[in-house]
Protein backbone atom coordinates (compact mmCIF):
# COMPACT_ATOMS: atom_id res chain seq x y z
CA UNK A 1 0.00 0.00 0.00
CA UNK A 2 1.46 2.75 -0.75
CA UNK A 3 -0.52 5.30 1.40
CA UNK A 4 0.09 6.10 4.97
CA UNK A 5 0.23 2.81 7.05
CA UNK A 6 -2.81 1.95 9.70
CA UNK A 7 -1.47 1.82 13.07
CA UNK A 8 -2.90 -0.39 15.77
CA UNK A 9 -6.06 0.66 17.59
CA UNK A 10 -3.90 0.71 21.16
CA UNK A 11 -4.83 3.28 23.94
CA UNK A 12 -2.41 6.29 24.75
CA UNK A 13 -1.38 7.00 28.14
CA UNK A 14 -2.02 10.41 29.82
CA UNK A 15 -0.92 11.62 33.39
CA UNK A 16 -4.61 11.33 34.14
CA UNK A 17 -4.75 7.66 32.62
CA UNK A 18 -5.62 5.54 29.69
CA UNK A 19 -7.32 7.67 27.26
CA UNK A 20 -9.40 5.07 24.81
CA UNK A 21 -8.39 5.05 20.80
CA UNK A 22 -11.59 6.41 19.48
CA UNK A 23 -11.21 9.73 21.59
CA UNK A 24 -8.28 10.38 20.07
CA UNK A 25 -6.93 10.25 16.53
CA UNK A 26 -3.26 8.66 15.84
CA UNK A 27 -0.97 9.82 13.79
CA UNK A 28 -1.26 7.17 11.31
CA UNK A 29 -5.03 7.84 10.81
CA UNK A 30 -4.77 11.50 10.91
CA UNK A 31 -2.29 11.17 8.10
CA UNK A 32 -4.31 8.39 6.28
CA UNK A 33 -7.63 10.31 6.52
CA UNK A 34 -5.52 13.39 4.67
CA UNK A 35 -4.22 11.69 2.07
CA UNK A 36 -7.56 10.61 1.30
CA UNK A 37 -9.08 13.99 1.54
CA UNK A 38 -6.34 14.96 -1.27
CA UNK A 39 -7.59 12.11 -3.70
CA UNK A 40 -11.53 13.18 -2.69
CA UNK A 41 -10.54 16.79 -3.31
CA UNK A 42 -9.01 15.89 -6.81
CA UNK A 43 -11.98 13.74 -7.76
CA UNK A 44 -14.62 16.24 -6.41
CA UNK A 45 -18.95 15.87 -6.76
CA UNK A 46 -18.28 15.22 -10.72
CA UNK A 47 -16.34 12.26 -10.04
CA UNK A 48 -16.21 9.13 -12.65
CA UNK A 49 -16.77 6.26 -10.28
CA UNK A 50 -14.15 3.71 -12.33
CA UNK A 51 -11.72 6.58 -12.43
CA UNK A 52 -11.77 7.00 -8.16
CA UNK A 53 -12.38 3.35 -7.73
CA UNK A 54 -9.11 2.50 -9.35
CA UNK A 55 -7.15 5.11 -8.05
CA UNK A 56 -8.12 4.38 -4.62
CA UNK A 57 -7.23 0.66 -5.28
CA UNK A 58 -3.71 1.50 -6.30
CA UNK A 59 -3.03 3.74 -3.44
CA UNK A 60 -3.55 0.56 -1.33
CA UNK A 61 -7.24 2.32 0.30
CA UNK A 62 -9.91 -0.02 -0.57
CA UNK A 63 -8.08 -2.79 1.06
CA UNK A 64 -6.53 -1.42 3.77
CA UNK A 65 -8.65 -3.66 6.19
CA UNK A 66 -7.62 -7.16 4.32
CA UNK A 67 -4.20 -8.95 5.67
CA UNK A 68 -1.23 -8.03 4.37
CA UNK A 69 -0.33 -11.56 3.09
CA UNK A 70 -3.01 -11.15 0.72
CA UNK A 71 -2.09 -7.48 -0.71
CA UNK A 72 -4.50 -5.28 2.06
CA UNK A 73 -3.30 -3.19 4.28
CA UNK A 74 -3.22 -5.38 7.94
CA UNK A 75 -5.80 -2.25 8.95
CA UNK A 76 -9.08 -2.99 10.25
CA UNK A 77 -13.03 -1.23 9.41
CA UNK A 78 -11.68 1.56 11.27
CA UNK A 79 -9.18 2.83 8.61
CA UNK A 80 -11.70 1.60 5.99
CA UNK A 81 -14.67 3.40 7.44
CA UNK A 82 -12.19 6.96 7.14
CA UNK A 83 -11.38 6.08 3.60
CA UNK A 84 -15.17 6.51 2.92
CA UNK A 85 -16.16 9.41 5.16
CA UNK A 86 -13.06 11.59 3.56
CA UNK A 87 -14.31 10.56 0.23
CA UNK A 88 -17.74 11.24 1.03
CA UNK A 89 -17.02 14.45 2.66
CA UNK A 90 -15.16 15.62 -1.00
CA UNK A 91 -18.45 14.50 -2.55
CA UNK A 92 -17.25 11.20 -4.17
CA UNK A 93 -18.38 8.70 -1.67
CA UNK A 94 -17.90 4.93 -3.01
CA UNK A 95 -20.77 3.02 -2.37
CA UNK A 96 -19.62 -0.18 -2.91
CA UNK A 97 -17.28 0.11 -0.23
CA UNK A 98 -19.66 -0.88 2.00
CA UNK A 99 -19.92 -4.27 0.42
CA UNK A 100 -16.79 -5.26 -1.47
CA UNK A 101 -14.01 -4.71 0.93
CA UNK A 102 -16.15 -4.43 4.12
CA UNK A 103 -18.67 -7.42 3.89
CA UNK A 104 -17.46 -9.24 1.23
CA UNK A 105 -13.49 -9.37 2.35
CA UNK A 106 -14.25 -9.58 6.00
CA UNK A 107 -16.47 -12.99 5.66
CA UNK A 108 -13.99 -14.52 3.30
CA UNK A 109 -11.03 -13.44 5.25
CA UNK A 110 -12.42 -14.84 8.48
CA UNK A 111 -14.25 -17.60 6.94
CA UNK A 112 -12.91 -18.65 4.08
CA UNK A 113 -10.99 -21.78 2.97
CA UNK A 114 -6.89 -20.65 1.87
CA UNK A 115 -7.85 -21.08 -2.00
CA UNK A 116 -10.79 -18.72 -1.48
CA UNK A 117 -8.49 -15.84 -0.06
CA UNK A 118 -5.91 -16.67 -2.72
CA UNK A 119 -8.91 -16.06 -5.41
CA UNK A 120 -10.61 -13.26 -4.09
CA UNK A 121 -8.71 -11.19 -1.71
CA UNK A 122 -5.69 -9.49 -3.46
CA UNK A 123 -8.67 -8.61 -6.46
CA UNK A 124 -10.72 -7.08 -3.45
CA UNK A 125 -7.84 -5.26 -2.01
CA UNK A 126 -6.41 -3.34 -5.16
CA UNK A 127 -9.98 -2.81 -6.40
CA UNK A 128 -9.39 -4.79 -9.75
CA UNK A 129 -12.44 -6.76 -8.28
CA UNK A 130 -15.70 -6.77 -6.78
CA UNK A 131 -18.08 -8.40 -4.83
CA UNK A 132 -21.94 -7.73 -4.66
CA UNK A 133 -24.05 -8.73 -1.62
CA UNK A 134 -27.73 -10.50 -1.73
CA UNK A 135 -29.28 -11.02 1.67
CA UNK A 136 -33.13 -8.34 1.32
CA UNK A 137 -36.26 -10.21 -0.14
CA UNK A 138 -39.04 -9.36 -1.32
CA UNK A 139 -41.35 -10.58 1.78
CA UNK A 140 -38.34 -11.15 4.15
CA UNK A 141 -38.04 -7.24 4.47
CA UNK A 142 -35.91 -7.30 8.37
CA UNK A 143 -37.05 -10.24 9.43
CA UNK A 144 -34.10 -12.66 8.03
CA UNK A 145 -35.94 -15.72 9.44
CA UNK A 146 -37.81 -15.36 6.27
CA UNK A 147 -35.42 -15.62 3.75
CA UNK A 148 -36.64 -18.45 1.27
CA UNK A 149 -33.70 -18.69 -0.83
CA UNK A 150 -32.46 -21.71 -0.51
CA UNK A 151 -29.47 -24.03 -1.15
CA UNK A 152 -29.47 -27.81 -1.64
CA UNK A 153 -27.15 -30.33 -2.27
CA UNK A 154 -26.95 -31.57 -6.05
CA UNK A 155 -27.63 -35.60 -6.57
CA UNK A 156 -23.98 -36.29 -6.56
CA UNK A 157 -23.71 -34.71 -3.04
CA UNK A 158 -20.08 -32.70 -3.80
CA UNK A 159 -21.79 -28.98 -5.25
CA UNK A 160 -25.12 -26.64 -4.50
CA UNK A 161 -28.28 -25.93 -6.17
CA UNK A 162 -29.96 -22.39 -5.23
CA UNK A 163 -33.18 -20.91 -5.68
CA UNK A 164 -34.30 -17.69 -5.03
CA UNK A 165 -34.71 -14.27 -5.07
CA UNK A 166 -32.98 -11.19 -3.91
CA UNK A 167 -33.75 -7.49 -4.11
CA UNK A 168 -31.89 -3.82 -3.87
CA UNK A 169 -28.49 -5.53 -4.57
CA UNK A 170 -25.94 -2.84 -5.16
CA UNK A 171 -23.65 -2.87 -8.13
CA UNK A 172 -24.39 -6.95 -9.76
CA UNK A 173 -23.73 -4.95 -13.25
CA UNK A 174 -20.21 -4.51 -12.15
CA UNK A 175 -19.32 -6.90 -9.94
CA UNK A 176 -17.37 -10.28 -10.51
CA UNK A 177 -19.84 -12.52 -8.23
CA UNK A 178 -22.25 -11.75 -5.59
CA UNK A 179 -22.06 -13.27 -2.07
CA UNK A 180 -25.34 -14.47 -1.28
CA UNK A 181 -27.25 -15.50 1.80
CA UNK A 182 -29.64 -18.99 1.26
CA UNK A 183 -30.25 -21.07 3.76
CA UNK A 184 -29.29 -24.90 3.73
CA UNK A 185 -31.42 -28.18 5.76
CA UNK A 186 -30.04 -28.84 9.16
CA UNK A 187 -28.46 -32.20 9.52
CA UNK A 188 -27.25 -34.42 12.37
CA UNK A 189 -25.53 -37.96 12.40
CA UNK A 190 -29.03 -39.19 11.46
CA UNK A 191 -29.86 -36.65 8.68
CA UNK A 192 -31.84 -33.98 7.82
CA UNK A 193 -33.15 -32.20 11.27
CA UNK A 194 -35.90 -29.96 9.03
CA UNK A 195 -34.53 -26.78 10.30
CA UNK A 196 -33.08 -24.16 7.79
CA UNK A 197 -29.60 -22.41 8.90
CA UNK A 198 -28.24 -19.40 6.84
CA UNK A 199 -25.44 -19.74 4.82
CA UNK A 200 -22.74 -17.51 2.46
CA UNK A 201 -22.09 -18.42 -1.06
CA UNK A 202 -20.64 -16.94 -4.01
CA UNK A 203 -22.17 -16.73 -7.14
CA UNK A 204 -20.00 -15.75 -10.39
CA UNK A 205 -22.05 -12.82 -12.14
CA UNK A 206 -22.22 -15.15 -15.35
CA UNK A 207 -23.83 -18.36 -13.54
CA UNK A 208 -26.06 -19.97 -15.59
CA UNK A 209 -29.88 -19.54 -14.03
CA UNK A 210 -28.45 -16.43 -12.22
CA UNK A 211 -30.14 -13.01 -13.83
CA UNK A 212 -30.24 -9.62 -12.67
CA UNK A 213 -32.63 -7.02 -13.40
CA UNK A 214 -32.51 -3.24 -12.88
CA UNK A 215 -34.91 -1.34 -10.57
CA UNK A 216 -36.33 1.68 -11.57
CA UNK A 217 -34.95 4.18 -8.47
CA UNK A 218 -35.38 8.12 -8.24
CA UNK A 219 -32.53 7.87 -5.74
CA UNK A 220 -29.60 9.71 -7.78
CA UNK A 221 -26.29 7.25 -7.47
CA UNK A 222 -23.69 5.91 -9.30
CA UNK A 223 -24.32 2.43 -8.64
CA UNK A 224 -27.67 0.91 -9.65
CA UNK A 225 -29.82 -1.56 -7.79
CA UNK A 226 -31.22 -5.30 -8.98
CA UNK A 227 -33.31 -7.24 -8.45
CA UNK A 228 -31.71 -11.20 -8.58
CA UNK A 229 -33.17 -14.21 -9.67
CA UNK A 230 -31.59 -17.26 -9.07
CA UNK A 231 -33.14 -20.39 -10.92
CA UNK A 232 -31.67 -23.78 -9.91
CA UNK A 233 -28.19 -21.98 -10.02
CA UNK A 234 -25.45 -25.14 -9.87
CA UNK A 235 -22.56 -24.26 -7.61
CA UNK A 236 -19.42 -26.26 -6.57
CA UNK A 237 -18.56 -27.33 -2.93
CA UNK A 238 -15.97 -24.67 -2.83
CA UNK A 239 -18.74 -22.04 -3.08
CA UNK A 240 -19.60 -22.37 0.10
CA UNK A 241 -18.04 -19.50 2.62
CA UNK A 242 -16.17 -20.89 5.31
CA UNK A 243 -18.23 -23.68 7.54
CA UNK A 244 -21.97 -24.71 6.50
CA UNK A 245 -22.57 -24.92 10.66
CA UNK A 246 -21.39 -21.34 11.32
CA UNK A 247 -23.92 -19.30 9.20
CA UNK A 248 -24.57 -17.23 12.02
CA UNK A 249 -21.47 -16.03 13.01
CA UNK A 250 -20.23 -15.99 9.37
CA UNK A 251 -23.20 -13.58 8.72
CA UNK A 252 -22.66 -10.97 11.63
CA UNK A 253 -18.86 -10.93 10.64
CA UNK A 254 -20.20 -8.86 7.58
CA UNK A 255 -23.42 -7.36 9.30
CA UNK A 256 -21.54 -5.52 11.55
CA UNK A 257 -18.91 -3.86 9.39
CA UNK A 258 -22.01 -3.10 7.56
CA UNK A 259 -23.41 -1.10 9.78
CA UNK A 260 -20.04 0.60 10.54
CA UNK A 261 -19.27 1.52 6.79
CA UNK A 262 -23.27 2.92 6.51
CA UNK A 263 -22.42 5.43 9.25
CA UNK A 264 -19.23 6.55 7.78
CA UNK A 265 -21.04 6.87 4.20
CA UNK A 266 -23.75 8.94 6.40
CA UNK A 267 -21.23 10.91 7.64
CA UNK A 268 -19.61 12.02 4.60
CA UNK A 269 -22.45 12.65 3.30
CA UNK A 270 -23.07 14.89 6.28
CA UNK A 271 -19.85 16.90 6.12
CA UNK A 272 -20.63 17.79 2.60
CA UNK A 273 -23.64 19.13 2.82
CA UNK A 274 -22.97 21.39 6.20
CA UNK A 275 -19.51 22.45 4.68
CA UNK A 276 -21.11 24.08 1.77
CA UNK A 277 -24.28 25.11 3.96
CA UNK A 278 -21.15 27.02 6.10
CA UNK A 279 -19.57 28.75 3.47
CA UNK A 280 -22.61 30.04 1.23
CA UNK A 281 -23.96 31.53 5.14
CA UNK A 282 -20.09 33.05 5.58
CA UNK A 283 -20.72 34.91 2.60
CA UNK A 284 -24.35 35.35 1.62
CA UNK A 285 -25.47 38.72 2.49
CA UNK A 286 -28.74 39.50 2.38
CA UNK A 287 -29.00 42.44 5.08
CA UNK A 288 -25.90 44.36 6.50
CA UNK A 289 -24.28 40.80 7.83
CA UNK A 290 -23.51 37.81 6.20
CA UNK A 291 -26.54 35.47 6.87
CA UNK A 292 -24.43 32.92 8.98
CA UNK A 293 -24.60 36.00 11.31
CA UNK A 294 -27.97 35.45 12.16
CA UNK A 295 -29.10 33.09 14.83
CA UNK A 296 -31.87 31.24 12.60
CA UNK A 297 -29.39 30.32 10.44
CA UNK A 298 -26.35 30.21 12.86
CA UNK A 299 -27.87 27.77 15.63
CA UNK A 300 -28.60 25.02 13.13
CA UNK A 301 -25.53 24.64 11.45
CA UNK A 302 -23.94 24.40 14.61
CA UNK A 303 -26.48 21.86 16.39
CA UNK A 304 -25.47 19.64 12.84
CA UNK A 305 -21.62 20.24 13.71
CA UNK A 306 -22.68 18.42 17.03
CA UNK A 307 -24.75 15.58 16.27
CA UNK A 308 -22.34 14.80 13.58
CA UNK A 309 -19.04 14.77 15.90
CA UNK A 310 -21.13 13.05 18.54
CA UNK A 311 -22.02 10.29 15.14
CA UNK A 312 -18.56 10.08 14.51
CA UNK A 313 -17.35 9.32 18.14
CA UNK A 314 -20.08 6.36 18.18
CA UNK A 315 -18.77 5.18 14.42
CA UNK A 316 -14.57 4.78 16.21
CA UNK A 317 -15.98 3.16 18.84
CA UNK A 318 -17.76 0.63 17.00
CA UNK A 319 -15.23 0.45 14.44
CA UNK A 320 -12.51 0.11 17.88
CA UNK A 321 -14.66 -2.81 19.26
CA UNK A 322 -15.02 -4.72 15.72
CA UNK A 323 -11.45 -4.54 14.93
CA UNK A 324 -10.79 -5.39 18.74
CA UNK A 325 -12.89 -8.74 18.88
CA UNK A 326 -13.58 -11.78 16.71
CA UNK A 327 -14.87 -10.12 13.91
CA UNK A 328 -18.58 -10.96 14.65
CA UNK A 329 -18.47 -8.61 17.55
CA UNK A 330 -19.39 -11.26 20.44
CA UNK A 331 -18.54 -10.49 24.44
CA UNK A 332 -17.14 -7.19 22.77
CA UNK A 333 -20.20 -4.59 22.13
CA UNK A 334 -19.61 -4.26 18.81
CA UNK A 335 -23.05 -5.70 17.70
CA UNK A 336 -24.81 -2.84 19.86
CA UNK A 337 -22.30 -0.47 18.66
CA UNK A 338 -22.57 -0.75 15.00
CA UNK A 339 -26.06 -0.15 15.20
CA UNK A 340 -25.59 3.04 17.63
CA UNK A 341 -23.14 4.35 15.12
CA UNK A 342 -25.86 3.67 12.30
CA UNK A 343 -28.46 5.22 13.99
CA UNK A 344 -26.48 8.48 15.33
CA UNK A 345 -25.24 8.79 11.75
CA UNK A 346 -28.32 8.18 9.70
CA UNK A 347 -30.25 10.72 11.96
CA UNK A 348 -27.31 13.33 11.61
CA UNK A 349 -26.79 13.10 7.71
CA UNK A 350 -31.12 13.51 7.39
CA UNK A 351 -30.94 16.43 9.46
CA UNK A 352 -27.52 18.10 8.29
CA UNK A 353 -29.28 17.75 4.38
CA UNK A 354 -32.14 19.33 5.48
CA UNK A 355 -30.91 22.24 7.19
CA UNK A 356 -28.19 23.13 4.61
CA UNK A 357 -30.57 22.97 1.81
CA UNK A 358 -32.55 25.49 3.93
CA UNK A 359 -29.48 27.93 4.58
CA UNK A 360 -29.67 28.37 0.97
CA UNK A 361 -33.42 28.59 -0.05
CA UNK A 362 -33.58 28.16 -3.75
CA UNK A 363 -29.98 27.64 -4.18
CA UNK A 364 -30.31 24.62 -1.85
CA UNK A 365 -32.29 22.95 -4.92
CA UNK A 366 -30.24 23.91 -7.67
CA UNK A 367 -27.67 21.27 -9.24
CA UNK A 368 -24.84 23.98 -9.03
CA UNK A 369 -24.66 23.58 -5.42
CA UNK A 370 -25.29 19.41 -5.53
CA UNK A 371 -27.46 19.36 -2.49
CA UNK A 372 -30.83 18.55 -3.94
CA UNK A 373 -29.85 15.20 -4.46
CA UNK A 374 -28.97 14.29 -0.95
CA UNK A 375 -32.50 15.12 0.01
CA UNK A 376 -32.89 12.06 -1.06
CA UNK A 377 -29.58 10.24 -0.68
CA UNK A 378 -30.06 10.81 3.40
CA UNK A 379 -32.92 8.64 3.35
CA UNK A 380 -31.11 5.81 2.57
CA UNK A 381 -28.68 6.22 5.36
CA UNK A 382 -32.19 6.07 7.78
CA UNK A 383 -33.65 2.65 5.92
CA UNK A 384 -30.94 0.35 4.87
CA UNK A 385 -29.27 -1.57 5.36
CA UNK A 386 -30.91 -2.02 8.51
CA UNK A 387 -33.98 0.49 9.37
CA UNK A 388 -33.83 3.25 12.48
CA UNK A 389 -36.72 1.33 14.04
CA UNK A 390 -35.14 -1.66 14.16
CA UNK A 391 -31.93 -0.43 16.04
CA UNK A 392 -34.52 1.14 17.73
CA UNK A 393 -36.11 -2.15 18.92
CA UNK A 394 -32.56 -4.13 19.15
CA UNK A 395 -31.47 -1.15 21.37
CA UNK A 396 -34.62 -1.14 23.91
CA UNK A 397 -34.77 -5.13 23.93
CA UNK A 398 -30.78 -6.10 23.80
CA UNK A 399 -29.13 -3.18 25.68
CA UNK A 400 -32.22 -1.81 28.21
CA UNK A 401 -33.82 -5.30 28.34
CA UNK A 402 -37.53 -4.69 27.55
CA UNK A 403 -39.63 -7.53 25.90
CA UNK A 404 -39.70 -7.74 21.94
CA UNK A 405 -42.65 -6.89 20.53
CA UNK A 406 -42.24 -9.21 17.55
Amino acid sequence: MSGPSPSPNTSTRTGTGTIPPFLTESEEHTALRAAVAALGRRHGRGYDRETLWREAGALGYLGVNLPEEYGGGGGGIAELSLVLEELGAAGCPLLLMIVSPAICGTVIARFGTQAQKRQWLPGLADGSRTMAFGITEPDAGSNSHRITTTARRDDQGDGWILNGRKVFVSGVDIADATLVVGRTEGRTGNGATGSLKPCLFIVPRDADGFTRTPIDMELHAVEKQFELVLDDVRLPADALVGDEDAGLRQLFAGLNPERVMTAAYALGMARYALDRAVEYAKTRQVWAAPIGAHQAIAHPLAQSHIEIELAGLMLRKAAHLHDAGDGAGEGTGAGEAANMAKYAAGEACVRAVDRAVHTLGGNGLTREYGLASLVTAARVARIAPVSREMILNYVSHQSLGLPKSY
